[in-house]
């Protein structure tokens, strides 16, 4: 049998199958949209306070305020080094301000996603019924094209910081629920049955024994979500997100190298900054546990 028998909707059905999926996505937009809109109205106001914050905030305060955290983050002075040397250069060369709301929407983001994800985690660990059941959805999340997502959420939400917010959630979740789950199955099934020896009861012995031994794995989930929503900050961008993403899509429109190059660069150095601190913040949480000396 060949392919041109292979048994398939006719094309006037198809086109008839697709006119019904549109039709009814634009009736439930045009009916629930605005109830979407307010319902998301309180991160909105998180976002634009936070951005107005970090905007408002003197460049040198700033650069002191995350040389403390990385230093806090990873106890290491060359770290310290490298994010004042990189924040300064990014002010030096006029992108502060992009920088600045980037930084405030990837925090937004990451502190969103780490909210649900950990709690989701969670209850996929507690259950493998609900593990069953999430799992293909964070394989869709992870795997579905951010094109193909951010059409939906547009057409519910228009353009703007909101979508784009959301967009950069959903791209960003999955690794931060993978990794909270598999990290409290990996707890030692005899540090489990010592904890029910002594009497414990769940909530204790999820927030004494488990989650404290999946912090490593947890920090582990929070670094790929900081990673995967800078790696949306471009595609954000096309649907009304402020930051170092427009002018790389502007650059990739006109054909301006040098302003493609370097927010390209400022985006690198933020995913380093974010990389390096929680990675070794996740190793000296792992090294505690493990009863060495932090170096």
């Amino acid at each position: 049998m060949s392919w041109s028998e292979f048994p398939s909707m006719s094309k006037s059905e198809l086109r008839g199958l697709r006119k019904s999926i549109d039709q009814g996505f634009r009736e439930f937009a045009a009916e629930y949209g605005e109830s979407l809109e307010k319902f998301f109205d309180p991160l909105l106001s998180f976002l634009i306070f936070s951005e107005r914050l970090l905007l408002s905030t003197p460049w040198p305060l700033m650069i002191a305020i995350c040389a403390s955290i990385a230093f806090v983050g990873s106890r290491s002075w060359k770290i310290v080094i490298g994010v004042v040397v990189a924040f300064l250069v990014i002010g030096y060369l006029g992108m502060w301000a992009d920088t600045m709301r980037t930084l405030s929407i990837i925090t937004v983001c990451t502190a969103v996603a780490v909210a649900i994800g950990i709690p989701i985690g969670i209850l996929m660990a507690k259950s493998d019924r609900t593990q069953t059941v999430v799992s293909p959805v964070l394989d869709v999340m992870q795997t579905m094209p951010s094109f193909v997502y951010l059409i939906p959420v547009v057409m519910l939400l228009g353009i703007g910081k909101v979508a784009g917010m959301l967009a950069v959630i959903v791209y960003a979740l999955p690794p931060i629920v993978r990794l909270t789950n598999l990290g409290i199955r990996e707890v030692d099934s005899d540090v489990i049955e010592a904890a029910d020896a002594y009497g414990t009861n769940s909530w204790q012995k999820l927030t004494k024994v488990q989650l404290p031994l999946a912090l490593p794995a947890i920090f582990a989930g929070v670094n790929q979500t900081i990673m995967l929503s800078l790696s949306m900050v471009v595609i954000a961008s096309m649907i009304g997100v402020k930051g170092l993403g427009q002018p790389v899509l502007k650059a990739i429109q006109n054909q301006y190298f040098a302003i493609g190059l370097l927010n390209g660069f400022a985006i690198v150095a933020l995913a380093i900054i974010f990389d390096r601190v929680s990675q070794r913040y996740g190793m000296r949480i792992q090294r505690h546990r493990q009863g060495k000396s932090d170096v």
